[in-house]
């Protein structure tokens, strides 16, 4: 979806203010108005609640001015349930913003006019928004865009965004900034060495793949960005219910986040090597399917024998890990809806976070907090290691026991990883259970803000 009409540049004659008032600020305020609306205020019930809003008419009865209750100016969020509650004209807030946050008011108010309309047109457009000064509407609208591209392909069923759609979307990214896209597919998997990608993926109507896009800007040091692209689970063989196959569309959610930080980093043209690897499968039931107890080959020569089909993610995720290797990248970060034990662990709001760099995982933690994009890190705990252990082969996907499982998924991965490469692994849902002002139901971008900020921290810090 589109957000730029939603930012405008310049007010009309229509354009009305917004004033922005916490709880302990509406009498002060209200004491410099005229009687009448000091009467209407009262009597509408607004008392400055964050997240409410009143309208106010002006002395001869139209609308004035809109109150809107904030308790923290720099909430990303404050703003984010006024497009669609508005009457559709344009708006400008009320006072003095420095930067910080005129952009998460601008970013707020553009994510609170996301809608997923690819099947269905809302009934009405949401109201426009008049740049605040400080903001920087290229730098609004790059976060805005990526979080609608995140939630875009969450929200799209497996019917329309398969592995070959999934890789489109990854070819159109790269074309739009001069990147180059190549798909490794089917038989030649095989012949080149991805056998846990085929694998996992060979049972489905549409090939299993590897989409693998580069991009260039400079000098700078490799970033390699991978995402889990499993576009339906049904858990294979280890059929899942239907109620924990219902929302399985979303499977592809950690490709969807990999793809829009690399989309934020090429938009703001940042000086390093881009690399984006998606291995692209649908994990279905067929007569060719992948089976428990088999035992399957990956990229980097380990073996794994499977405990259960249903731990799909981490096999193809081997793969692309293991091919990363081959540009030695400086920072290494993945993205994926990995297990139901992280949902357990930190709830559906919070990804897991897992680093085996110290120095990394601070800066992505102080990047969420600044960022007011939440995030927690787990511990990559050594002595659950030998749950992994097989009697017949290198690793089991799975543990016998069912504890730590986000800790054990991300010990698996690890055994992927390039040596002495500072890696990033986010196990996140990737959905919005409920909708909250900005946050529809559906689909949704989490930790993408705070990743990029750490991102750009991280090169600053390089150069600086």
């Amino acid at each position: 979806m589109d957000l730029s009409p939603y930012l405008v540049e310049a007010a009309d004659e229509s354009t009305l203010p917004i004033t922005p008032l916490g709880a302990s600020q509406l009498n002060d305020w209200l004491a410099g108005q005229p009687s009448f609306v000091a009467a209407w205020v009262q009597s509408s019930g607004f008392t400055g609640k964050s997240g409410s809003h009143a309208l106010v008419p002006g002395s001869d009865g139209p609308l004035a001015r809109v109150l809107v209750g904030v308790d923290d100016i720099e909430d990303p969020w404050a703003f984010a349930g006024l497009p669609t509650a508005l009457p559709r004209r344009r708006y400008r807030l009320d006072g003095d913003y420095d930067r910080r946050a005129a952009e998460r008011a601008a970013l707020g108010w553009l994510l609170g006019c996301y809608a997923f309309e690819r099947y269905r047109k809302r009934d009405s457009a949401p109201a426009s928004l008049v740049r605040p000064p400080a903001a920087d509407r290229a730098r609004v609208l790059r976060l805005a865009q990526a979080t609608a591209l995140t939630r875009d392909l969450i929200n799209t069923p497996a019917s329309d965004l398969g592995p070959e759609a999934l890789g489109e979307a990854v070819r159109a990214e790269g074309k739009r900034y001069g990147g180059k896209t190549a798909t490794i597919q089917g038989e030649q998997l095989l012949k080149r060495n991805y056998p846990a990608i085929h694998a996992v993926g060979r049972a489905a109507a549409q090939e299993p793949r590897l989409v693998d896009l580069r991009w260039n800007n400079g000098d700078g040091p490799q970033l390699t960005i991978v995402g889990k692209g499993v576009t339906f689970d049904t858990g294979g063989l280890d059929l899942k219910s239907s109620a924990g196959m219902k929302l399985m569309k979303k499977d592809m959610g950690g490709a969807a986040h990999a793809l829009a930080l690399a989309k934020l980093v090429m938009d703001a043209e940042l000086p390093v090597s881009l690399r984006l690897l998606i291995p692209a499968v649908e994990n279905s039931v067929s007569a060719d399917a992948f089976r428990p107890q088999d035992v399957i080959q990956t990229r980097k020569g380990k073996t794994v024998e499977i405990g259960n089909t249903d731990a799909e993610g981490r096999l193809v995720l081997a793969d692309a890990l293991a091919e990363a290797e081959r540009d030695a990248p400086e920072l290494l970060i993945d993205f994926a809806t990995l297990t139901g034990a992280a949902r357990v662990a930190l709830g559906p709001d919070v990804p897991v976070l897992f680093s085996n760099d110290d120095g990394l995982a601070d800066r992505l933690a102080r990047a969420a907090a600044s960022e007011r994009d939440p995030l927690w890190r787990l511990p990559l705990h050594e002595d659950y290691r030998s749950w992994l252990d097989s009697k017949v082969a290198d690793l089991v996907n799975v543990p016998d026991n069912s504890f730590g499982g986000a800790i054990t998924a991300a010990l698996f991965l690890r055994e992927f990883v390039p040596a002495n490469t500072a890696w990033a692994h986010y196990d996140l849902m990737a959905w919005n259970q409920s909708a909250k002002p900005g946050r529809p139901q559906g689909g949704e971008a989490m930790a993408l803000r705070a990743t990029f900020a750490a991102v750009q921290s991280w090169l600053a810090e390089r150069e600086g």
